[in-house]
């Protein structure tokens, strides 16, 4: 029974072959062939992938930011494959440049790389590098960009949105700032260390040892303590530097001015109501107090007793003062909110 059997089956299997198409085997050793060939290639990548990462990591173990030249920004940031968030600082850090605010910028940028070089959370899904004029121009060109510094973040996968390019005219280039936006980006949160300056402990200490030795020697005759004029100038100075915008100066660290890379134009007022420069507070500094100075005067020549003349020349030094500063304080206004129709003197 089994010698009869194994013949049939046999036979069942020919005829199971010869039905099958004559061109069915090129096609089945073309699928195998492109089956590898596809292997091999994915393996290639992951080869690839781990010699760039790898290569990362040694260069981030030894400096938290790296720079790069136009061809290693092709091969780790442009060039796929990445698995890994690529924070990218565009400067110009040469003296010929004169940028100093790219120098402001990059003491931040350094304290922010540090930071998460130094973190317990560190790992190799973010990098710090940094592209500067004089070494990477073609890259400027590459990307179109005609300012600096500026920050961009380059995701693993795709190509950098609008909201990769940091904000740094409204929002300033503080290290908190920058660790949110690139929480914002990567969901990677970063704790900004910064390293200890006693420069406002030292200051505050001479203050103190200033004003205690004044009232020391002035001990036997304490009458100016009471004196209104000098209380008055004090809060004055306080009122100014609220006023200005110091505050938001030292909360978002502005630039003091910006230059223009092409002409070489300096701008110390910014063109936006959601922002400003160190600068532009200064000049509101002195033009809130020479108004301020004005209506003092004004205020002298009609309460005074003296002779008519002089205070009719404080008066037209008081008028004077208040009608040229307030117009240019309200000229500043007009040029930061676009659009409002009202100006005085100065347009």
């Amino acid at each position: 029974m089994g010698g009869r059997g194994a013949p049939s089956r046999r036979r069942q299997a020919g005829r199971r072959l010869r039905y099958l198409p004559t061109g069915s085997f090129p096609f089945l050793l073309l699928l195998l062939l492109l089956c590898i060939q596809l292997g091999g290639g994915q393996k290639k990548k992951e080869n690839l992938l781990a010699e760039k990462v790898e290569q990362l990591m040694e260069w981030s173990s030894r400096r938290s930011i790296f720079r790069m030249n136009g061809d290693k920004f092709r091969k780790f940031i442009k060039a796929p494959p990445r698995n890994y968030s690529m924070i990218v600082m565009f400067t110009a850090l040469q003296p010929q440049r004169q940028c100093s605010v790219c120098r402001q910028a990059n003491e931040e940028y350094q304290i922010l790389a540090n930071s998460w070089r130094y973190s317990s959370a560190f790992c190799n899904k973010l990098f710090f590098s940094m592209v500067d004029y004089d070494e990477g121009t073609d890259v400027f060109q590459q990307l179109n960009m005609n300012s600096a510094p500026t920050f961009m973040h380059f995701p693993p996968k795709g190509r950098p949105k609008r909201a990769d390019t940091f904000d740094l005219q409204r929002i300033g280039f503080a290290a908190e700032q920058l660790a949110k936006w690139i929480a914002d980006r990567t969901d990677i949160h970063i704790r900004v260390f910064r390293p200890p300056n006693y420069s406002g402990t030292i200051a505050l200490a001479l203050l103190v040892s200033l004003v205690g030795g004044l009232l020391y020697l002035r001990r036997n005759n304490l009458e100016f303590i009471y004196n209104k004029t000098g209380w008055a100038m004090v809060s004055l100075c306080i009122v100014f530097a609220m006023t200005s915008g110091q505050m938001w100066n030292h909360i978002r660290g502005p630039p003091y001015a910006h230059k223009n890379p092409h002409n070489g134009q300096v701008s110390y007022i910014h063109g936006s109501s959601q922002a400003q420069f160190v600068a532009e507070s200064h000049i509101i500094l002195v033009l809130n107090a020479a108004i301020t100075m004005g209506m003092v005067l004004l205020n002298e020549a009609a309460t005074s007793k003296g002779d008519v003349g002089k205070r009719r020349i404080i008066c037209l030094v008081g008028l004077g003062l208040v009608v040229f500063f307030f117009s240019f304080l309200l000229s500043i206004f007009r040029s930061k909110y676009h659009g409002y129709p009202y100006s005085f003197l100065i347009k």
